[in-house]
């Protein structure tokens, strides 16, 4: 199933999704400047392969809920992100806040 889901953050509204698989869910949250996900996004790739999209993303992992995901520490952003003031370690909702327009 998948569930999307308004996430208001301050005055900006971003976009949850989130996508139940077998075992596992698919977590995003989501507005036009960029994303924080589950430990599924792979950083590396984002840095690496597709450096040239200067994709602006954060990834928490072991969180199993939209709200978990706010409220987890990211374990790794892109360099993209980090142009933005985005750090590993800091929480979800911390870093939304960084990429309101």
């Amino acid at each position: 199933m998948i569930s999307l889901i308004p996430v208001q953050v301050e005055d900006q509204t971003f976009l949850g999704v989130s996508v139940a698989l077998p075992k596992t869910n698919l977590l995003a949250i989501t507005n036009n400047i960029g994303y924080i996900m589950c430990g599924a996004l792979d950083v590396a790739l984002l840095n690496k392969q597709l450096k040239g999209r200067k994709i602006i993303a954060g990834r928490a992992v072991g969180v199993k809920t939209i709200e978990e995901l706010l409220a987890a520490p990211l374990e790794s952003v892109t360099a993209e992100a980090e142009n933005l003031g985005i750090k590993a370690g800091m929480i979800g909702l911390e870093a939304l806040l960084k990429m309101k327009e």
